[in-house]
């Protein structure tokens, strides 16, 4: 039974959210996080689904749940006027009307490790799996000077912040100690030492690898933990790939099959009627590429791992030729390629909210008809 004396507002359900899936992980052409809503009003539960329709919005009146998380974005771009003449205004409108937050995750959670992407392979049962596009200059190193008798002080203050995450190990940093010297001048307020008289002390440098969206955050901790009044500290941006962020993923089966048996695997995971794919000069599977959702982008990586198929949605006539049998090109459908997502949120989400109802929507379903 959920405990309904603890009122979780709007605004702190949505920075929970965001704890779990970082905006800043998301694209930069995506439009994710808290669409409307207001802030200060209480959660009285949360529904899941794959696009805020207008039919998810009345499934929520009916259950009596003010806040979406869809993971595709109703509201993208150009939306200037809220006035139902199209079935985005529609579904926006009626939850305003009916004090319905709306909040979504997209790229954010195509981004995570353990995202769309890793579920697929999972389902695939693929071995060895790595991000097919890791996120670029993505990662930043923050060296820092500080007196020795702080520096077990100013880690834990910088891991608190996030720094020293590195795939799944955190609190990693690097220390050399040193001598080092200053000279406080007139209009100082030294931690240590006089006025015009030159100072040696001993010194930590800590190094420590974080996520750039994480920057500010982790200066703010530096700073709040460090003796000095003049921090003496530097900001690299690294070159290096952040292994675990970014879209898509690769993996291999544990032992390779034929073409025709692969494609048949594939219907009968994901339930599909048809796979639209291209010829191939592989006569075996064994390294798969997939990317959830439009995943036109993927191919040159995909190509560039050597995979023998890649699997995506809402491929383009020319893709198919793109190939030139280098791969097989496999068009499993948008919604199909991402129909494990609503599972996937519940299943988080129902661990990090547990004082109020989380449920699955039972209205939004694949939008496409087939007929055979």
């Amino acid at each position: 039974m959920k405990n309904t004396e603890l009122k979780m507002k709007v605004k702190e359900v949505a920075a929970q959210i965001a704890d779990l899936f970082p905006l800043q992980k998301a694209e930069n052409f995506d439009n994710v996080g808290l669409l409307c809503g207001n802030l200060e009003r209480n959660v009285s539960g949360i529904l899941i689904c794959h696009d805020a329709l207008e039919c998810v919005v009345e499934e929520a009146i009916s259950k009596n749940i003010n806040f979406i998380v869809a993971f595709h974005p109703i509201i993208f771009s150009g939306l200037k006027t809220i006035t139902s003449k199209n079935y985005v205004e529609k579904a926006v409108l009626k939850a305003i009307e009916n004090k319905i937050a709306i909040y979504t995750i997209h790229t954010s959670f195509d981004n995570d490790y353990f995202g769309v992407n890793y579920k697929i392979c999972e389902i695939l049962s693929l071995k060895n799996q790595q991000i097919l596009m890791p996120k670029k200059n993505a990662l930043k190193q923050l060296q820092v000077y500080v007196p020795k008798e702080y520096s077990e002080k100013l880690k834990e203050s910088l891991f608190k912040a996030g720094a020293g995450n590195i795939g799944f190990y955190d609190e990693c940093s690097f220390t050399i100690s040193g001598g080092g010297t200053f000279r406080p001048k007139e209009g100082s307020n030294p931690f240590s030492g006089t006025l015009n008289e030159r100072e040696n002390a001993n010194e930590d440098l800590i190094s420590v690898i974080f996520e750039g969206f994480k920057l500010n955050k982790i200066l703010a901790s530096m700073k709040a933990a460090h003796p000095y009044e003049e921090i003496a500290h530097q900001i690299i941006s690294l070159e290096n790939e952040n292994q675990y962020s970014g879209l898509g993923r690769f993996g291999e089966f544990e032992m390779e099959m034929e073409v025709g048996e692969f494609l048949n695997l594939i219907k009968e995971k994901f339930n599909l009627k048809i796979i639209r794919h291209s010829n191939t000069a592989y006569k075996k599977i064994k390294k798969v590429a997939v990317l959830g959702g439009s995943g036109a982008s993927g191919i040159s990586a995909a190509l560039k791992n050597n995979c023998c198929a890649y699997l995506t949605g809402d491929l383009k006539y020319h893709d198919f030729f793109g190939v030139e049998e280098k791969m097989l090109l496999c068009d499993i459908g948008h919604f199909e390629s991402e129909q494990f997502i609503v599972q996937q949120l519940f299943e988080k989400l129902s661990q990090k909210f547990t004082t109020f109802a989380v449920l699955k929507t039972e209205v939004n379903t694949n939008p496409v008809k087939y007929f055979l």
